[in-house]
């Protein structure tokens, strides 16, 4: 796998988990701005529903493609426990298995940055000791 196709999975997984952001911060403001009666709103559209589907696997092959090519066992692992955690958040909020904050998914979409960005920068190069962790 080239130093290219590495970069492009990263960044494609810092814009997945940012658009994801975005899409949860907007999701309020969406509703009070289509200002509907009570009864056509009960529920988000699903289209809107089915983003967070589609961030999830955009993330998910994101990940992917990055802890193959990463230099780092602690980014891996780092990557990984993220998606999870944003999976059960956003599966949470679907299905409400525990009572925690809507606000709680963003601790893993902002990690899940975090360590997409630190691996862009840090953790590809062509020897292995380039990024110890």
């Amino acid at each position: 796998m080239n130093n290219l196709s590495i970069q492009k999975s990263d960044t494609i997984g810092v814009l997945s988990s940012g658009l994801c952001m975005i899409h949860c911060i907007a999701t309020p403001f969406f509703f009070v701005a289509t200002a509907c009666s009570a009864t056509c709103c009960s529920a988000a559209p699903s289209w809107w529903q089915w983003l967070d589907y589609f961030f999830l696997i955009v993330s998910f092959v994101a990940v992917r493609y990055s802890t193959i090519s990463t230099n780092s066992r602690l980014t891996e692992i780092g990557l990984w426990v993220s998606w999870v955690g944003l999976l059960i958040f956003i599966l949470n909020a679907k299905f409400l298995w525990f009572n925690i904050s809507p606000n709680a998914k963003f601790i893993p979409a902002f990690t899940l940055i975090g360590f997409h960005l630190y691996n862009r920068i840090y953790c590809q190069c062509e020897q292995k000791s380039c990024c110890e962790g």
